[in-house]
């Protein structure tokens, strides 16, 4: 999701409620303590530089069971970051702390926000050897043009 989306769901929006990947839910007196802009440098294991920009959102909660994060004070928080930041419209992330931090890309369902699994993978697969998934074939259907005995085929 990207922040330009972000605020037209919060501007449509009378309160904010994250999903976590499981289905349960962030607690709902979470603050956000960050909007923050993350850049990141490194070379793939082909040699390649790349580079990727994300604006990160930090969820944090605390004892504070009064505190609701309404929307419109999130995209205040969100604008602010925009013009001191100079975010443009990047790609969100999110981090949240259940038994570790997490990194979560962001969707949402029509109801909630929710926060998707990352994934890994490799950049480079033509370079590194990693083999590529070969196509695969029904063998029945082969067979249906095969050459018979005698044909004169093979």
């Amino acid at each position: 999701m990207k922040i330009s989306e972000i605020k037209t769901i919060l501007a449509e929006s009378t309160q904010i409620a994250f999903a976590l990947p499981d289905g349960s839910l962030v607690p709902n007196h979470f603050h956000v303590t960050e909007v923050g802009k993350v850049s990141k440098d490194f070379i793939d294991c082909g040699g390649t530089r790349r580079s990727e920009l994300k604006a990160n959102f930090q969820l944090w909660e605390a004892d504070d069971y009064d505190h609701r994060l309404h929307p419109e004070k999130l995209v205040n928080i969100i604008e602010l970051s925009e013009k001191v930041l100079e975010l443009g419209d990047l790609d969100i992330e999110v981090e949240y702390q259940g038994s570790t931090i997490g990194k979560y890309d962001l969707g949402h369902d029509g109801k909630q926000f929710m926060l998707i699994n990352k994934q890994t993978d490799c950049l480079a697969k033509d370079q590194c050897g990693v083999p590529q998934e070969k196509p695969k074939f029904d063998l029945s259907s082969l067979t249906a043009n095969a050459c018979t005995p005698g044909s004169g085929c093979c």
